[in-house]
């Protein structure tokens, strides 16, 4: 019964023993709930597989001797005499380790069999969540085993053990055999319970207590050489991580003499400006806050109120372009201050970026080695359905979130990244500004997205890899852009608001690029789900040029998982490694079964605490650490998200709750709509006092409510779906991060028509 189990053979002592040596050797595993592993007496443990070495692990953070079993024509005969032998035996309902460092499809006919093991036996089901195996020479990170950079320190492996799963019978067929709808269900709850596990394993790791602006001199010190940001704001300028490093390092040690305040506000478009704003006030022990300057005047003094903001580091350029800006008392013109800085003040800096190692420049600045949960950034909120909340993020959410991102290999070191996303917007601030530094990527920026001309001839001109930008930003390259203009690109990402199939057909058959489609909130740092290319986009070694000409290392020619998917079109993708979730019913609140559509709840290290000094709506937003998306949603068998709308989005009209964006769409592609450059249609519930409430479209087109009613009962649309009123408008509103601006959009309709 003792010694290291694998499939029906027992290893030999003195294997066993070479095993543990090496393993104490290279990993520190720590072991949580392992008392939910009965003592004696047979039992399941059902685990995600990250690796070839899993086994190793979870041995090791185990409390008794524990048989793993492979998947094979023998599987189900070794599971029966296993458990009649009363042993533990721990199986990897994935059968193989994962290619995109997500949990993926479960395999049917082996839950089938632990369904009848169950039955036969009344062994317990113990989920097993770990994380921190992930990124090592036995994973299949970055698409290949061993070829990796080596670790020089152990990895730190956490294993969380859950409680034992009450199995919810359906039912067997008269062979006595599970129904489909018996394992389905089992597959659903072992879901839930190893993303739980495995979000409170993520938790543990090291990195998430260290301080943001701490990893960020570690990784610009690391190679001062290197070009960090390439800025096309006017003319083309490559500025080093060396350079970065020195202006950001001279301006923080000029705020930390000159403004006592604790937040500091930046009002900057993207570029080597913003980055080392950013930078600079992190490093001077203050909190960035990177305010909205497309919003309106009442909204941004709300938000250097709540904010207690009363210095704004920004160019001369900017206060000229924003008049109406209600600037606070103390404006900082960045370039005048590193001007009045000096050459010579910044010298010395790139001279100690060349010689000193990061934890001695990290002392100079007085950057403290923990962040933790403190206070790292002050952002908010789009608004686009009401006004804008302050999002308090910490270092750990920060830093959590690129751990997330990158545990799925989406945006390798090597990848050049556009940063056209404006820096107040969630994604442009954690992606394109933290990440890219943290990942040492080349970040090439330009002053707006919606500056199409610039932005292809950035792509082109530059070789650029990866854009991330919301489909209203997106849809002007299929008219201005050709296929050739965007070769260079081999992840093209779309976030902010639903991405509509059409743009992505449109952009595959015009341009050969696939859109993958990502889900995020403020709130959440602010990436939660993306779709992933089943090729990896690029690589540090063994590349090839695929036709599009995106680096491809050769291993993933050879791809050993080629079964596994990473995306799903209409999905927004999987949750990011360290996430879980929740469906619940949007009336009472009572958890749901994760493929039924029902209110969507996250949590996470990456997931915010609260909002800055609004209690009652964090009350809203958080119930005991979910975070309430607001969103309704559903997840596949396969662990994919389809986000169905926003809960505001619905109009309850006859006891029916009415998707909002369903009409939409019905209408945009009934009537044939382009709306490859800017929406032309939007629908918008208004108060009315028969029935509650009355849909009404607000639109660009010249429409009737007899069209509208004629195609769309046409579609077999019911009756109360189809809107009464049409609003036409010169334009729909649009916030400055390219969502559709719902609250102008319901004010236009409630207003009347505007030409």
């Amino acid at each position: 019964m003792d010694g290291f189990r694998t499939h029906h053979m027992v290893l030999p002592r003195w294997f066993e023993l070479a095993i543990s040596i090496v393993d104490c050797a290279l990993y520190r595993v720590r072991a949580h709930g392992a008392e939910f592993v009965p003592a004696a007496g047979p039992a399941i443990l059902l685990a995600n597989h990250l690796s070839t070495v899993d086994p190793v692990l979870l041995r090791r953070a185990c409390v008794r001797p524990v048989r793993f079993l492979r998947f094979d024509s023998a599987f189900e005969r070794h599971l029966m005499m296993a458990l009649h032998e009363g042993e533990a035996v721990c199986l990897f309902p994935e059968i193989e380790p994962t290619a995109f460092g997500q949990l993926h499809r479960f395999n049917e006919d082996l839950l089938g069999a632990v369904l009848r093991a169950v039955r036969t036996f009344q062994a317990p089901i113990i989920p097993v969540g770990h994380d921190g195996i992930w990124g090592s020479v036995f994973s299949y990170s970055w698409r290949h085993y061993i070829w990796k950079k080596p670790r020089w320190t152990r990895l730190a492996i956490s294993v969380h053990f859950g409680a034992p799963l009450e199995i919810i019978e359906e039912g067997a067929r008269l062979d006595g055999w599970p129904t489909e709808a018996a394992v389905k269900a089992l597959s659903l709850q072992v879901r839930q319970g190893l993303l739980d596990l495995i979000a409170r394993a993520f938790a543990d790791r090291p990195i998430l207590r260290r301080h943001l602006g701490r990893e960020v001199v570690k990784s610009l010190a690391g190679r001062p050489g290197r070009i960090a940001v390439i800025d096309r704001t006017s003319k083309r300028r490559q500025v080093s991580a060396g350079r970065v490093f020195a202006a950001a390092a001279a301006l923080s040690r000029w705020l930390r003499r000159h403004s006592p305040a604790k937040r500091v506000g930046i009002v900057l478009p993207p570029g080597a400006g913003a980055v080392i704003a950013n930078t600079a006030v992190l490093w001077s022990g203050k909190i960035p806050v990177n305010l909205n300057f497309t919003a309106g005047a009442s909204t941004l003094r709300a938000s250097l109120e709540v904010g207690e903001i009363d210095t704004v580091l920004t160019a001369k350029a900017m206060q000229e372009k924003l008049p109406d800006f209600p600037w606070p008392q103390r404006v900082i013109d960045v370039r005048e201050t590193l001007d009045g800085i000096g050459k010579f003040g910044l010298l010395r800096w790139l001279l100690a970026a060349w010689i000193l190692p990061s934890e001695g420049l990290s002392w100079l600045l007085q950057i403290p080695k923990r962040g933790d949960r403190e206070e790292a950034a002050l952002l908010f909120t789009s608004g686009s359905a009401g006004a804008p909340k302050g999002v308090a993020l910490t270092h750990r959410n920060i830093l959590a979130n690129c751990e997330e991102i990158t545990s799925t290999n989406v945006l390798p070191e090597a990848v050049t990244l556009l940063g056209c996303l404006p820096i107040f917007h969630s994604f442009g601030f954690t992606v394109t500004v933290w990440y890219a530094l943290l990942r040492r990527m080349m970040l090439v920026t330009i002053p707006s997205p919606l500056d199409t001309k610039r932005m292809i001839d950035a792509i082109r001109d530059e070789s650029i890899t990866c854009v991330v930008a919301a489909p209203t930003f997106l849809r002007p390259l299929l008219k201005k852009a050709q296929a050739a203009d965007l070769r260079s690109i081999g992840l093209l990402v779309s976030g902010a608001e639903k991405m509509p199939l059409e743009m992505h057909a449109a952009f595959l058959e015009t341009l050969q690029v696939e859109i993958m489609q990502g889900y995020g909130l403020t709130e959440t740092t602010p990436v939660t789900n993306m779709n992933i290319d089943d090729e990896p986009l690029c690589a540090s070694q063994g590349d090839v040029r695929s036709e599009r000409g995106v680096g491809v290392p050769v291993s993933a020619l050879l791809k050993p998982f080629a079964g596994q998917v990473g995306k799903r079109l209409g999905s927004v993708g999987r949750m990011l490694p360290g996430l879980t979730a929740r469906i619940v019913d949007p009336d009472t609140g009572n958890p749901l079964p994760l493929d039924r559509t029902g209110l969507l709840l996250f949590r996470g290290e990456n997931v915010f605490h609260g909002y800055l000094k609004d209690p009652e709506k964090t009350k809203q937003a958080l119930r005991e650490g979910w975070f309430v998306t607001g969103d309704l949603a559903r997840f596949d068998e396969d662990g994919f998200l389809f986000i169905e709308g926003r809960l505001s989005r619905f109009s309850k009209i006859g006891g029916e709750m009415i998707p909002h964006g369903t009409i939409e769409q019905k209408i945009v592609s009934l009537f044939g709509f382009d709306q490859r450059e800017l929406p032309v249609v939007v629908v918008v519930g208004v108060p009315d006092a028969s029935k509650g409430e009355a849909l009404v479209v607000v639109t660009t087109e010249a429409l009737t409510v007899e069209e509208v009613r004629e195609k769309l009962s046409g579609a077999g649309l019911a009756n109360l779906w189809i809107p009464r009123v049409i609003r036409r408008v010169g334009k729909i509103p649009l916030l400055g991060t390219g969502k559709v601006d719902l609250q102008a959009s319901r004010a236009l309709a409630l207003r009347g028509s505007e030409e």
